[in-house]
Formats: structure tokens, sequence, C-alpha cells
């Protein structure tokens, strides 16, 4: 059952901090890899090409944990679990969208050949120090 994110959480996810997503490779073990993410609809999200491991191990096993840390101040940080959903973006408006965020312009330019796939956090549990 997804939960809503509290205000405290929901800043530091607005704020222009990175984001760790943790999945689970074939053999059981972690992968992590450091994302901008953003929020759409009280979901966490971020954008990935298709050929990427996090999203072979999400269409694999759709659970994942993303640790957020506040670059201003690394004692206030939060953790976010739940099931993640994959889908095109063939616009590849998502990385746009976080690239005006963290750097205040377009990303650069990606060939057609790239495929952007919008990664769907449903947050299902909520823990950290965000006060």
């Amino acid at each position: 059952m997804a939960v809503t994110l509290p205000e405290p959480v929901r800043a530091l996810v607005d704020g222009k901090n990175f984001a760790t997503v943790a999945t689970l490779d074939a053999d059981g073990g972690p992968q992590t890899s450091i994302v901008w993410v953003g929020l759409d609809d009280g979901d966490l999200v971020f954008s990935a090409t298709e050929d990427r491991l996090k999203v072979r191990n999400l269409r694999r096993d759709p659970r994942a944990s993303v640790s957020i840390t506040d670059a201003e101040n690394p004692y206030r940080h939060t953790q976010l679990r739940g099931t993640v959903t994959i889908t095109p973006d063939p616009g590849k408006t998502l990385p746009k969208t976080l690239s005006h965020k963290y750097l205040g312009q377009d990303p650069p330019p990606e060939g057609d050949e790239v495929e952007r796939v919008i990664v769907r956090l449903r947050v299902e549990r909520i823990a950290g120090n965000v006060r």
C-alpha cells in the first residue's frame, strides 16, 4: 500500500539532492546507482536508459530502495522503499525536467537510438531522519 510523503521528505526530493537507488542483481547481491529524482503525482520518479543494469534489475524484480541525503545537512536523510513501474519516455521529457531542476539547463542531446524510460517508485515505506 502506497504511503503519502510527509512534507520534510517531499522537501528532500524537491531539493537538488542526489539519490542512491538500490536494486537486486540476478544473484541477489545489491547494486546501487546515483540518480536525479523528482515527484510526480506523489511518486518518486527518475530517468534511465533501457540498457542500464538498474533497469534490467528492476524489470526482473521491481523492489527498490532509494536513499536521499540533504546536500547541505547530511544528518537529514530519508530512505524510501517500494515497488517500481517502468514506462517508455520517447519524448525524453523527464531528463529535461530533471536537468532543469538540478542544472538549470537542457541536458546534452541524445541520439534517437537511446531509449529512455521513466522509473516510478510507489513508496510503501519511509525511514530516516528528516525533521
